[in-house]
């Protein structure tokens, strides 16, 4: 018995109207003319019998039916959708373990390490994303995070992993490696500020018993990675982790010219839900990087 479905370019062509709430620009999405659009959708409605838009010149307005199908039209193509590319890599999306992490930190950090534990687990499929420390572990499908806090999350079991210590950088052309400063020299140069960390400059002056009452004032960027480029080109000075700088100190674009890192007073820690506890691959990348940290030192 065929069927009761419409062709799937002519759903492709209503989903990507109803998207964009225009025929010209569902036309530019899917490579094809604005005039085809439009048949695709005229055909449709006689299909359904039903007016899916209401048409007030050139703009187009979803209808209630047309609101209540575009939604479960956009939810079945996803499903097709991932359906497809599950085939070709031979594999499901779900199979694969779900890492969280902070953005800087895994682009920084957990990037620098995690062939290792894909060499030991060759056929452990990985999929990172990212996440930010207020996560909700009882609605989230990540089975596994690195975070930065006290180690108390709800819904979740927590193992700590380094303490965070920070310190001031700069550039060896701001100022030469090797230069005497003293502590408060600070203050005479531009101070980088972190928008997303907007505490760390009084962190590192508490951590380093510093007693300073001036201002700490100067340039804001959106997130660490932004800062540490501008440390790097010699901008200012900027207070990191120094976790995420450890290639920038190694190989000299970056050095500590006001004394050794200090504690941040946060640390790092593997996270995963409760629900998660029994999964094998999660203890697995769970011990993998337990063992990391202790060897780091």
């Amino acid at each position: 018995m065929r069927r009761f479905l419409p062709t799937l370019s002519t759903l492709q062509a209503f989903e990507a109207a109803a998207r964009q709430l225009s025929f010209t620009k569902a036309a530019d999405d899917l490579g094809i003319t604005q005039s085809a659009i439009s048949r695709q959708i005229k055909n449709l409605e006689e299909f359904l019998g039903i007016q899916l838009f209401e048409r007030y010149g050139s703009r187009v307005v979803l209808t209630d039916s047309g609101k209540a199908y575009a939604e479960t039209i956009h939810t079945a193509i996803d499903k097709l959708e991932i359906a497809s590319i599950d085939i070709v890599r031979g594999r499901r999306a779900e199979d694969a373990l779900k890492i969280g992490t902070l953005p800087t930190f895994g682009s920084r950090w957990l990037t620098r390490y995690i062939d290792a534990f894909s060499r030991n687990f060759p056929n452990e499929h990985l999929e990172f994303t990212r996440t930010y420390n207020d996560v909700d572990f009882s609605n989230t499908n990540m089975d596994i995070a690195i975070l930065r806090g006290d180690g108390s999350w709800p819904a979740a079991k927590s193992y700590p992993l380094f303490a965070e210590k920070i310190a001031v950088v700069s550039s060896p052309g701001l100022i030469a490696p090797g230069t005497r400063l003293d502590q408060t020299g600070f203050a005479n140069y531009r101070l980088l500020q972190n928008a997303s960390r907007s505490s760390l400059w009084l962190k590192w002056l508490r951590a380093s018993d510093i007693n300073y009452r001036g201002t700490l004032q100067g340039p804001r960027f959106d997130n660490t990675g932004m800062l540490i480029n501008a440390a790097i080109a010699g901008y200012g000075l900027a207070v990191i982790p120094v976790c995420l700088i450890e290639n920038e100190l190694s190989e000299g674009k970056l050095h500590t010219p006001f004394g050794a890192p200090v504690p941040s007073g946060e640390s790092y820690f593997v996270v995963y839900p409760e629900r998660k506890a029994h999964s094998i691959a999660v203890k697995r990348f769970r011990d993998w990087v337990l063992q990391l940290a202790r060897q780091l030192g």
